[in-house]
C-alpha cells in the first residue's frame, strides 16, 4: 500500500458558537486504510464527520485530500472533491418512497450523463457487490436493518469513490449481522482499493476492521492518537483501554 497520506487533518477545531466540541484534531489516513474515529456518545464523532464531508465548516484547521485543502478552495472545486467521497450515513438514509435501484441510481443520475440502461447495469452490479442482487425493486420498508445498511453502502459506492466514509455501520444490528457487515467493508476495501473512514463506538467492529484510529475524548474535548485498535487495547492510553473494554480494564 502507498505510504503517502491520502487524507490529512491538521489542528482542527469544531465548535457550535462559543462551545468547542473538539480541538487539536490531527491525523493522516493512508490509502487503503480502514481508519476508525471512535469515542463515546457526545464526543464529537458526527461533528468531525460533517467537517470531513463538507457539511460543516470547522472553526479552525484544515482538511486535505491529496494535498488539496477542502475548506479553502472554490465551491466548484469543493463539489469536485465531494464526488471522490462515498458516504454511508447512519441507518442507511435511504429514501423510503424509492426502490433500492432508484436509491442507488440517484447519484448516477445527478452527476453523470449516462443513459438509463447503463445506470441500471451499474446499479445491479453495486447491489450485487453488497449481496443484494435481485432486490432492485424492493422498498426500504421491506428490508431488514442489515439489508438497509448494505443498500446504503451500495449507494455510497455508486460513483466509484476512492474514499468511503461510513457512519456507525453496526449501530442497531445484532452481533452476527454486524460481523457480516464488517466482513463486507473489508472485502470492499480489498477489492476496490478504497480508503475507508469508519465512525463507530461499537467495540467489536472497531477491533475487527480498524487498521488505524483516533479516540475523541468528551471530557478533555480533544483526541488521543491510538493507532491500531488491537494494539491500543493492549498498550494504549488508559482512557482508550477503558473504552475498548467497556470499563473492565
Amino acid at each position: 500500500m502507498a505510504e503517502a497520506a491520502h487524507i490529512e487533518v491538521r489542528d482542527l477545531t469544531m465548535a457550535y458558537g462559543d462551545f468547542v466540541v473538539q480541538t487539536g484534531i490531527e491525523f493522516s489516513v493512508k490509502q487503503g486504510d480502514v481508519f476508525v474515529i471512535m469515542g463515546g456518545n457526545g464526543c464529537g464523532k458526527t461533528t468531525l464527520m460533517r467537517a470531513l464531508i463538507g457539511l460543516q465548516r470547522p472553526a479552525a484547521g484544515t482538511v486535505r485530500y491529496d494535498g488539496e485543502d477542502f475548506w479553502s478552495v472554490a465551491p466548484e472545486d469543493q463539489e469536485r472533491m465531494k464526488r471522490r467521497l462515498g458516504i454511508m450515513f447512519q441507518g442507511g438514509a435511504l429514501w423510503s418512497s424509492l426502490t433500492l435501484a432508484e436509491n442507488v441510481a440517484l447519484p448516477l443520475a445527478e452527476y453523470t450523463g449516462l443513459p438509463p440502461g447503463r445506470i441500471a447495469e451499474i446499479v445491479s452490479f453495486k447491489l450485487a457487490l453488497v449481496g443484494l442482487a435481485g432486490f432492485e425493486d424492493f422498498y426500504p420498508s421491506e428490508l431488514s436493518g442489515g439489508m438497509k445498511k448494505r443498500a446504503g453502502l451500495a449507494r455510497a459506492m455508486a460513483l466509484d469513490p476512492d474514499i468511503l466514509i461510513i457512519d456507525e455501520p453496526s449501530s442497531g444490528l445484532d452481533p452476527l449481522t454486524a460481523r457480516r457487515l464488517d466482513d463486507l467493508i473489508l472485502e470492499l476495501r480489498d477489492s476496490l482499493g478504497a480508503t475507508i473512514i469508519v465512525i463507530s463506538h461499537d467495540l467489536a467492529s472497531i477491533l475487527a476492521i480498524g487498521s488505524d484510529s483516533i479516540y475523541l475524548d468528551a471530557d478533555t474535548h480533544t483526541m488521543i492518537p491510538t493507532g491500531n485498535p488491537q494494539q491500543a487495547l493492549l498498550h494504549g492510553d488508559p482512557r482508550v483501554r477503558h473504552f475498548l473494554t467497556r470499563g473492565a480494564a
